[in-house]
């Protein structure tokens, strides 16, 4: 193996490392957040996108992007939330093509009881990867990569 296969598979072993810390985290945040509050990550992933913006709104493109899905797997997941009561869709006043979805006040009620859980699943769940030792070193990254915000 030449240097450059070297550092090949030292980024695939990151990549894979990182892939193996995702679906730790996301394993045991789906199983309490399902638990705690019937949403899936994603589900929390939407509704605390839009409780962080100005006014709780955001277009469906960025929601999309904040969620990390598709546009159509984004409108679907928006329908059943919608379904639900927990946010709402409305017209732009200034581009009647674009649309807006909005955290309504059961959304924002049920985020505010999810939040302690997915926080605390979060910290419990680092804490136990952080005893991995493939895991211990992305865990304690972790910290600094925000640590000038």
């Amino acid at each position: 193996m030449g240097i450059k296969d070297d550092a090949v598979e030292v980024r695939a072993q990151g990549w894979r490392t990182l892939a193996a810390l995702h679906g730790v985290i996301e394993t045991e945040l789906e199983r309490s957040l399902q638990s705690a509050a019937q949403l899936s990550v994603v589900e929390y992933t939407v509704l605390d996108a839009l409780s962080r913006q100005d006014g709780w709104h955001m277009r469906m493109q960025q929601l999309a992007r904040a969620s990390a899905l598709s546009p159509s797997a984004t409108t679907r997941l928006v329908n059943r939330l919608e379904d639900r009561g927990l946010l709402t869709r409305i017209l732009c006043a200034d581009d009647r093509r674009g649309i807006y979805t909005e955290l309504t006040a059961n959304g924002s009620k049920l985020l505010d009881q999810a939040r302690p859980v997915h926080d605390a699943t979060l910290e419990r769940t680092l804490a136990e990867a952080k005893q991995i030792p493939e895991l211990a070193p992305l865990v304690d990254a972790l910290p600094r990569l925000y640590a000038g915000v």
